[in-house]
């Protein structure tokens, strides 16, 4: 994917048990209704993006007509940067698999699933530029579907205070190890590289411990075997300094927290301890 993968040439086994159950897991709306609403609709073919394009606060709302596995991918553009060189950029496939490659035309600010059914909802704060919206598909690479100008507002609105916080770093997490069901938890990436949120369930904390004991060890296959649901998607692969917030729907359970973006020589982060167990409750 040109500019960001849900997970950058991901480890097989492990990727196939967590994006089977995507589709199952998507942000509330709680906590939404008095921010401006931005429509990111997505088809097989196209995408548009309508609705308050204001800088400030807003409740992000994707609705997907037939892409599974989707990916909407909200890209923000430097000053002075074109439309026409990120197209380009693109097409010549500059970014090798990387998107930390795309550094010096600007950043990944939101990044989020979305399958047929029912619409995914997460809200971020939007800086006045010119944005790039690409969609991907699975593993597949992302195509450029539009781009679309967010103005500066009169009176932008703050985003809702979230009851918690969780920050990816190098190499790994900071934040509340308990989350609740209906709680609206902020995501950060605060670290130099490009990071992403998952946290896929376990059965029990013998098993979350073993997972982690074989991701650290490389064992993909035995990892994927312990992985016994639908996983939180939380994040998709963000730059650096990016953040959007969500209300938790994800099933009151244990979970491993874990990024898969790999490193430029190949090695998954969670080879390098980004991964720890997590619970959420009611």
């Amino acid at each position: 994917m040109p500019f960001s993968s849900r997970v950058v040439r991901p480890r097989a086994v492990i990727l196939a048990s967590l994006v089977a159950a995507l589709s199952l897991v998507f942000a509330g709306a709680a906590h939404a209704s008095t921010l401006p609403t931005v429509s990111i609709a997505i088809s097989p073919s196209a995408a548009t993006v309508t609705g308050a394009l204001e800088s400030g606060g807003v409740n992000i709302v994707t609705t997907d007509t037939g892409v599974k596995e989707a990916a909407a991918i909200v890209f923000l553009l430097k000053p002075g940067v074109t439309v026409a060189e990120a197209e380009t950029f693109i097409k010549e496939k500059k970014v090798k698999g990387d998107p930390n490659n795309t550094h010096n035309l600007g950043s990944i600010v939101f990044d989020t699933e979305a399958n047929p059914g029912v619409p995914n909802e997460a809200q971020t704060t939007l800086v006045p530029g010119h944005y790039l919206l690409l969609v991907g598909a699975g593993e597949g690479e992302a195509a450029l579907r539009t781009n679309f100008v967010v103005t500066a507002a009169k009176a932008p609105v703050t985003l809702p205070a979230p009851e918690a916080t969780i920050r990816t770093i190098e190499f790994g997490f900071r934040g509340p190890k308990t989350l609740h069901d209906g709680e609206l938890v902020g995501f950060e990436n605060e670290g130099f590289l490009v990071h992403m949120d998952v946290a896929a369930p376990v059965r029990s904390m013998t098993a979350a411990k073993r997972l982690i004991k074989d991701l650290l060890a490389g064992k993909e296959r035995a990892a994927g075997k312990l992985i016994s649901g639908p996983p939180a998607t939380f994040a998709g692969p963000l730059s650096n300094g990016a953040y959007q917030q969500e209300t938790i729907t994800a099933k009151p359970g244990i979970y491993v927290q874990l990024c898969f973006m790999e490193t430029q020589d190949g090695r998954s982060h969670t080879l390098l301890g980004m991964e720890r167990i997590i619970k959420i409750t009611k």
